[in-house]
């Protein structure tokens, strides 16, 4: 451990030495201890060999001791060094890009939770609160936004870049997997990566279809989630991702296939039989937002039926995922909604089947060759284990888990 001298220890008169390096913090217990002693600065100072300004220099942190000097004073408190001067941790602070998918839009001034992850070479912020009401009581943050106005970016300050102050060793948080998808069993996926790799975790945001895509092209997570059927051909997820996304430097690979439908209370008391009975007037619906893959197969049933969104009472009525439209038509808010059947078994709802819909996770090459657990990941999604629990939570089928389709040939 190397201290700053400050002066000649047993002359009257000190001497000046340059400051301490800025990085070093140290607590300095020195003057609670002697105080608790009962002994004055004098007194001390008689008893260690120093001058009383030595005492008071120190104690008011204008210079640190000595070894011989921290020595002498722990053997007239009889104290150890420790007991007198700790090293503190030193403040690892990130800055990092504020997400445009974050729900905070202006760069709040308080010190927020927030999650970090590092995306090529950019670390990108989001507030914990995003996860959920649940998840932001049980995902730990990785740190706390630095409150402030924005980072300075030449002359200008930037709104959306923060400083985060962490709260967890930066080598792990540079190892957590950013998914942008609207299914929960991410963080099963996550927990089974974490047996495995024991520093590394998954961390999903809650995004429909169109924002995960927006935010994954962007460079704001690793792996985004998808579920779009084509109208035209029926297929899943690939058109839409051809008119999205430039180039073929994409690995696309199936995590399950799932049914969507129409979700209503136990018992269907309102007997909704499908799409056209929402146009009844005491229904109440329930939707996502736009983009998510649940609103754009309502939109392409509302076409065929030859009905329009104005129609249908509650179409403005915005759900930001599966479970929440289950849970208010649960809680008796809403009468129907559209989800996934996972989502209806697990709330004890009834379930209409429209159509099964492949979700597929997309994945930069980039980013499976960057970033150090991705691999991992993938095999976690077909290992025996992981997928035997998926099926076993119902509503998923994994037969085609792991399946790689090609964006362009």
């Amino acid at each position: 451990m190397t201290y700053v001298r400050y002066c000649v220890i047993f002359r009257p008169v000190m001497k000046k030495t340059p400051a301490p390096e800025t990085s070093i913090q140290v607590e300095n217990l020195l003057a609670p201890t002697r105080q608790a002693k009962g002994l004055s600065r004098v007194e001390l100072a008689s008893q260690a060999g120093i001058t009383r300004q030595a005492v008071h220099a120190i104690e008011t942190n204008q210079y640190l001791p000595t070894t011989a000097v921290a020595l002498r004073l722990a053997d007239a408190l009889g104290c150890r060094v420790e007991d007198l001067f700790r090293l503190l941790p030193q403040e690892d602070i990130v800055e990092g890009q504020w997400s445009d998918s974050a729900t905070v839009q202006k760069t709040p001034q308080e010190a927020v939770r927030v999650k970090v992850a590092r995306v090529g070479a950019r670390y990108i912020v989001r507030p914990v609160v995003d996860l959920g009401e649940v998840l932001n009581y049980a995902v730990p943050a990785d740190g706390l936004l630095v409150p402030s106005r924005g980072v300075r970016t030449g002359a200008a300050a930037s709104p959306r870049r923060v400083q985060v102050r962490l709260l967890r060793d930066r080598r792990v948080i540079e190892q957590e997997i950013a998914v942008a998808g609207c299914d929960p069993s991410v963080f099963l996926a996550g927990d089974y990566l974490r047996r495995h790799q024991d520093s590394c975790t998954v961390v999903g945001w809650n995004l429909g279809s169109t924002a995960a895509i927006e935010a994954l092209k962007r460079g704001e997570v690793h792996i985004a989630g998808v579920h779009v059927v084509d109208a035209q051909s029926g297929e899943s997820n690939l058109p839409y991702l051809r008119r999205h996304l430039k180039g073929n430097d994409y690995l696309v690979v199936t995590f399950a296939v799932w049914e969507e439908g129409l979700l209503a209370a136990a018992g269907n008391p309102k007997s909704v039989r499908g799409v056209e009975d929402l146009v009844r007037p005491e229904i109440r619906f329930i939707n996502r937002e736009a983009g998510a893959g649940a609103r754009l197969l309502l939109d392409q049933k509302l076409i065929a039926a030859g009905m329009t969104p104005e129609s249908v009472a509650g179409y403005s009525t915005i759900a930001r995922s599966h479970f929440q439209v289950a849970r208010s038509i649960a809680e008796g808010h809403a009468d129907v909604g559209l989800g996934v059947r996972a989502a209806a078994q697990l709330f004890g709802l009834e379930f209409l089947p429209l159509q099964q819909a492949r979700y597929d996770l997309v994945i930069p090459h980039v980013h499976i060759n960057d970033h150090p657990s991705i691999e991992s990941f993938l095999n976690i999604l077909v290992s025996r284990p992981f997928r035997t629990e998926i099926d076993a939570l119902g509503g998923y089928d994994m037969s085609q888990t792991g399946t790689v389709h090609a964006l362009r040939s």
